[in-house]
């Protein structure tokens, strides 16, 4: 059985660009949904069974922090691993992702290489 992912971030082209890259780390994927904020993604996690999520922080409607603090508040979704994908560079910011369980953080721009160097600590060592 296979790995599922959520990929939320605002851009189109950049969910394009994760999911391109997902499909080339050679891990078992499932399938691979998509939102556009915080509150889509959200909706994505109540209907359906996800292994790990890429979030951006900043996006309209509800952020990536706001949507990862819900998730923590609700106690079925602990084995969700998240990963934090954001051009948000501030040391308060990730530092408050990481006080919320973000198993990784990648600044945009990234490569290939960096998604799946992330995605495999984050998948193999939870």
């Amino acid at each position: 059985m296979g790995i599922n992912f959520l990929i939320v971030d605002d851009s189109a082209n950049i969910r394009a660009f994760v999911k391109k890259t997902l499909n080339m780390t050679g891990l078992e994927i499932e399938t691979i949904f998509e939102a556009s904020n915080g509150k889509e993604g959200l909706e994505v996690l109540s209907k359906e069974k996800v292994d790990v999520a890429l979030t951006d922080i900043n996006m309209p409607v509800m952020d990536g922090l706001e949507m990862i603090r819900l998730i923590k508040e609700n106690g079925n979704m602990n084995n969700l691993k998240i990963i934090v994908i954001s051009t948000e560079g501030s040391r308060e910011k990730i530092l408050e992702a990481a006080k919320l369980g973000v198993k990784g953080y990648l600044r945009k721009p990234f490569g290939p290489e960096n998604v799946m160097e992330i995605l495999n600590e984050a998948v193999t060592n939870g």
